[in-house]
């Protein structure tokens, strides 16, 4: 892979998030001069591992650990100015500058504490069976508010406290009847306390928001190359994924013109990541899921705890049906495999090339849930390897076995490979 060579490119997850998509961004955005974030909010956990450092990203574009880069959050990312004000703080205490290098979008939504609350409650008013594992940080209420309008607040918003409070106040009187009536919770949102802090965040933020829209046209115009990193993974897309068990934005490619305000064809080169197995948080359908020993080892090899929840990821064999499904939606040009490290030691590794339903072999993903439940994978084992990949510094140096696991997924999902990560660091890494 000649990363030279590569035009405006998308980063994005083939599976259900967590597959490493932090690194890959960290890893390009040296040829890059702007990184941003088109979907998704503080669900997002991105990490980035320098020189022994580790950074996590929840907001914040991951490509702002490399100087001169500029980061831009687009009016499709629902922003928790709590969250933001942390990360920003966080990321100067460790001597990461930020200032003239991030750009938030006017047009973004807000994620308000009714959101959190109503995340909350909503879940918890299910039953443990058809709940879908959100982090309860607001992410599907803000943007179903969005949808709605007149009970949205925008980045824009919080610059105008007169304006600010009359919104508030209503929604706030709003909410409250409603979480009283339909949850039987009686501890009111205070509007005034609310409109206060949620002011005091957009004097905070006021120095990094403006039309990023027009901000993305000047920096074509200059000739920026610009990244765009994708947040959760295709398979949580709200319109393609394992509906109901996904996320509220569109989490592939298709998601930047929308969420960032650029044209389609900006975007030329789209790299789909994938660990070297498969991950998921939460609930919903997960056919390769290993409930054992193996899969409790992958779990601790891999450091397999949520970023921004902490939960205990479950792990499964690598779902190459899921892969390739996603690959072709998303019509990626090459795959960066990630944790080829976290399987040596297994005697041998299994890869699901298809699925079952009762019996009778499918083609794709079946849009009902119940039907996704039902799903069973069709398992090839691949011998395994027991040298620690870690060291490794180039592909010819790879084990003959790990080169044919690698081989397998490529000719599986239908789609070369041009990064392999063998570590947590920058140089921990391969190229094809």
């Amino acid at each position: 892979m000649d990363i030279e060579s590569i035009g405006n490119t998308c980063v994005v997850g083939l599976h259900w998030g967590d597959e490493g998509k932090g690194k890959v961004v960290d890893l390009l955005t040296g040829r890059f001069d702007v990184v941003g974030r088109y979907n998704g909010g503080a669900n997002a956990g991105h990490t980035v591992c320098v020189d022994g450092q580790r950074f996590k990203f929840h907001l914040l574009p991951s490509g702002l650990v490399r100087p001169g880069v500029t980061g831009v959050i687009g009016p499709g990312v629902v922003v928790d100015p709590e969250v933001l004000c942390t990360e920003i703080d966080e990321l100067r205490a460790r001597g990461i500058p930020v200032a003239n290098n991030l750009r938030i979008s006017d047009r973004a939504h807000v994620i308000m504490p009714w959101h959190k609350r109503q995340d909350r409650l909503s879940e918890q008013a299910l039953s443990a069976d058809v709940r879908i594992g959100t982090t309860s940080r607001g992410i599907g209420p803000c943007y179903a508010d969005k949808a709605l309008r007149t009970t949205a607040i925008r980045m824009c918003d919080l610059l105008r406290p007169s304006g600010l409070r009359e919104k508030v106040t209503a929604i706030t009187d709003l909410r409250n009847r409603m979480f009283a009536a339909l949850y039987g919770d009686t501890d009111p949102l205070d509007a005034g306390l609310i409109c206060e802090t949620y002011a005091q965040y957009g004097e905070r933020l006021a120095p990094f928001v403006c039309d990023t829209t027009a901000w993305y046209r000047e920096a074509l115009r200059a000739g920026k190359r610009l990244l765009f990193e994708g947040a959760n993974g295709v398979l949580l897309d709200v319109d393609h994924g394992t509906y109901p068990f996904v996320t509220s934005s569109s989490t592939g490619p298709a998601g930047v013109a929308s969420g960032s305000g650029v044209p389609a064809r900006t975007v030329r080169t789209c790299v789909g990541v994938v660990k070297a197995y498969s991950t998921r948080v939460g609930g919903g359908p997960f056919p390769t899921e290993l409930d054992n020993e193996i899969g409790q080892y992958i779990r601790e090899r891999g450091h397999e705890y949520g970023t921004t929840t902490g939960r205990p990821r479950r792990c499964g064999w690598f779902d190459a049906a899921a892969a390739r499904y996603s690959a072709e939606l998303t019509g990626v040009d090459f795959l960066a495999i990630m944790h080829l490290d976290t399987l040596g030691g297994l005697r041998e590794i299994g890869v699901c090339t298809g699925y079952r339903l009762d019996g009778t072999p499918v083609e794709g993903l079946p849009a009902q849930a119940d039907r996704l439940a039902r799903l069973s994978p069709q398992l090839e084992m691949l011998p395994g390897w027991a040298q620690d990949l870690r060291t490794v510094d180039s592909y010819a140096d790879l084990p003959d076995n790990a080169k044919r696991y690698l081989d397998r997924i490529s000719t599986l999902v239908g789609v070369p490979i041009g990064i392999v990560s063998v570590g947590p660091e920058r140089g921990q890494t391969l190229y094809l």
